[in-house]
């Protein structure tokens, strides 16, 4: 699964709070799931909620989620696009341990398409399967930055998150 090293290299990357601590960021994989059809492939689908954590955060929550709302644009637009996952698929906690931290916990429902294709290895006997692996790029949507850009995210007069969005490749 490559997401979610994604979402925690962007988010890392975009707030300044978990760029002095990373480890105040936790993720997990719940309610994981493999769709496969019987077919000729062994081609498969990743399905899982993708539970991250910051622990002990005291900056605004909107560094969290602006950036992360900007990442699923580009990994996962159908959440974004489709009115009934739009509904359910983003979910989040919170936890006001005092007057300046919380614990913000975030829930997103997740896909990954995985391409398994027989390969041919020149070094392996006939009797020998090589299959090559190779996890699918999300389609390109409307909207999505199609060109190298800078991103910042403010509050007020108070700078919340930035960041830099590479150009899509098709």
């Amino acid at each position: 699964m490559l997401k979610p090293h994604s979402l925690r290299t962007h988010l890392t990357a975009a707030t300044p709070e978990l760029q002095n601590d990373p480890d105040k960021l936790s993720i997990f994989i719940t309610n994981g799931k493999i769709v496969a059809a019987g077919a000729a492939s062994l081609s498969f689908v990743y399905r899982y909620t993708l539970k991250l954590v910051v622990l002990d955060y005291s900056s605004h929550a909107d560094a969290i989620m602006v950036p992360m709302l900007a990442w699923l644009r580009t990994e996962q637009v159908e959440i974004l696009e489709n009115p009934d996952l739009r509904e359910r698929s983003f979910r989040f906690e919170a936890e006001y341990l005092n007057k300046e931290t919380i614990d913000l916990s975030i829930e997103l429902d997740l896909t990954e398409r995985v391409i398994v294709s027989p390969g041919a290895d020149p070094d392996s006997p006939e009797t020998t399967k090589r299959y090559n692996v190779k996890h699918a790029a999300e389609p390109p949507h409307v909207g999505v930055v199609q060109r190298a850009e800078r991103i910042e995210v403010w509050f007020g007069d108070q700078p919340l998150a930035a960041w830099d969005f590479e150009p899509v490749k098709n």
